[in-house]
C-alpha cells in the first residue's frame, strides 16, 4: 500500500514524489523509461534557487535573448545582473527521478493503463516494463503528471480531455563554434508566419549541443520542413543532428485539477505552461510542488477538498501572470504585422528591464508605475496602428 502514485516522472511528477518523500509520505513514481520531451531547456533564477540544481546540471548559461521578425529585425535584450540557465532534458529529468528516489520514493517502471477501485480501495494499474505483465499498485492517491495528453486527467478529471495545446517539434544539433548567427550565449525567438503561423521558432543552446524548433496548433503545418527551414536560415544545416522530438505543450490551465475524490493533476497534464512563452519546467515543477502539498494535507486531514489546494495555491501566486502573457500572445501571434510590432515594442528599454526582472523572479514587477503607463501607451498604439511597426 501506497499513500501517493505519482504516475509519469518528469520534472513535475519528479518534483511531487521527491516532495512526499522527504515528508515521510510512501510514495510510488511511475514512468516510461526513454521518453525526452522537446524542449529549449530554459530554466530561470528563481527555479534554480527554490528546486536547489546544482551547477552541474547548467550547460550554458544565457546572458542575451534575440528577438527576430518576420522580416528579419533583430532586437538583442541584455539579461542583467544574472542569467538564464539551459538544461538538457534527457538529463536534467534523469537527474530529477534520481534525486527522488534517494529521498526515498519508489521508482518503477513501466505505462500506466487505468485506475481501478473496489472496496479494498484505489489500484492504479500498469504495465511492467521488464515482465510486459500488469501489476497493481494499492494507493489512497494518485498524482497525475503525464503530460498534455493525460490518460489520467481523461479518464478521471472533468475538462481533462478538452485541454487545448500546440504541437512543438525541436531537434537537437551538434553545436557549431560561435558564427556571425549563432551564439552559444544567446537564445533566439523567431517570430515569423513562415516558420510558425501562430506561435514561434526557437534556437537555444545548450553547451556542445542546441535546441532548434517550433510549434503551432495548425494542423496543416510540416513540423519537420519548419525546422528545417529555420535550420538553414541560421545557418545551421550542416550540423550533425543528435535526437528528434516532438510533443504536444498545453495552452491554459484546466479549470480543475482533482476528480474531488483520489485524484489530483500536475504539470502538463493540469494545463500549466506560460502562454506566450510556452516556458513549461519552472511551473511543472510548481505544480509539483502544489499538487504534493494538496496530497500531503488531504492524507493528514481525510478530507477530500484539500485536493483543491493544488489549483488554489498555483492560481494565486501565477493567475496574474498567465492572464498577462495569455493576452499577449492573443494580442500579437495573430499575424505577421502583428509580430512585426512585437518586436517593434521590445526595442524599449522598459519592456526589456520589465520583461526579464518579471521572468526571472515569476511575478508581475510593481514598482516603476510610469514605466508601466509608458508601456500600456506604447502597447495601445502598436495594437490600434497609431505608430507604424517600423518605428523603433
Amino acid at each position: 500500500m501506497f499513500d501517493v502514485v505519482v504516475v509519469g516522472a518528469g520534472p513535475s511528477g519528479a518534483t511531487a514524489a521527491e516532495d512526499l518523500a522527504r515528508s515521510g509520505i510512501r510514495v510510488a513514481m511511475l514512468d516510461r523509461e526513454g521518453r525526452i520531451k522537446p524542449c529549449g531547456g530554459a530554466i530561470p533564477p528563481r527555479l534554480i534557487a527554490d528546486f536547489d540544481i546544482p551547477d552541474e546540471q547548467i550547460v550554458a548559461r544565457i546572458t542575451t535573448a534575440r528577438m527576430i521578425s518576420p522580416t528579419g529585425r533583430a532586437v538583442d535584450i541584455p539579461i542583467e545582473n544574472g542569467f538564464v540557465g539551459m538544461v538538457d532534458r534527457e538529463h536534467f529529468d534523469e537527474f530529477l527521478r534520481v534525486r527522488a528516489a534517494q529521498a526515498g520514493a519508489t521508482r518503477l517502471t513501466g505505462t500506466y493503463l487505468r485506475i481501478e477501485r473496489d472496496d479494498a480501495g484505489t489500484h492504479v494499474i500498469y504495465r511492467d516494463k521488464t515482465s510486459g505483465e500488469e501489476k497493481r499498485l494499492a494507493t489512497k492517491l494518485v498524482i497525475g503528471a503525464d503530460g498534455a495528453r493525460s490518460r489520467v486527467g481523461r479518464t478521471e478529471v472533468p475538462g481533462g480531455d478538452k485541454i487545448p495545446y500546440v504541437l512543438a517539434y525541436h531537434e537537437i544539433i551538434e553545436a557549431p563554434a560561435k558564427t556571425a548567427v549563432y551564439d552559444p550565449e544567446r537564445c533566439d525567438v523567431i517570430y515569423d508566419g513562415a516558420i510558425s503561423p501562430d506561435f514561434y521558432g526557437w534556437v537555444f543552446p545548450h553547451g556542445k549541443s542546441a535546441s532548434v524548433g517550433m510549434g503551432t496548433e495548425v494542423d496543416s503545418v510540416d513540423l519537420k520542413q519548419a525546422t528545417a527551414d529555420l535550420r538553414a536560415a541560421a545557418g545551421l544545416t550542416d550540423c550533425r543532428t543528435i535526437r528528434r522530438e516532438g510533443a504536444p505543450i498545453p495552452l491554459k490551465p484546466l479549470d480543475r485539477w482533482d476528480n474531488g475524490r483520489d485524484v489530483v493533476l500536475a504539470g502538463d497534464a493540469a494545463g500549466v505552461v506560460a502562454p506566450s512563452s510556452g516556458e513549461g519546467i519552472y511551473y511543472a515543477m510548481v505544480g509539483g510542488r502544489v499538487a504534493a502539498t494538496a496530497a500531503a494535507a488531504c492524507l493528514a486531514s481525510g478530507r477530500v477538498r484539500d485536493l483543491k489546494l493544488a489549483r488554489q495555491l498555483f492560481m494565486k501566486e501565477h493567475k496574474m501572470v498567465f492572464r498577462v502573457l495569455a493576452s499577449m500572445q492573443n494580442a500579437y501571434y495573430r499575424s505577421d504585422e502583428r509580430r512585426e510590432r512585437f518586436v517593434s515594442l521590445c526595442h524599449d528599454i522598459d519592456v526589456q528591464r520589465l520583461t526579464f526582472e518579471a521572468y526571472m523572479n515569476k511575478k508581475l514587477v510593481r514598482a516603476r508605475p510610469m514605466a508601466h503607463l509608458k508601456i500600456g501607451l506604447k502597447n495601445l498604439a502598436h495594437l490600434t496602428r497609431l505608430i507604424p511597426a517600423s518605428r523603433v
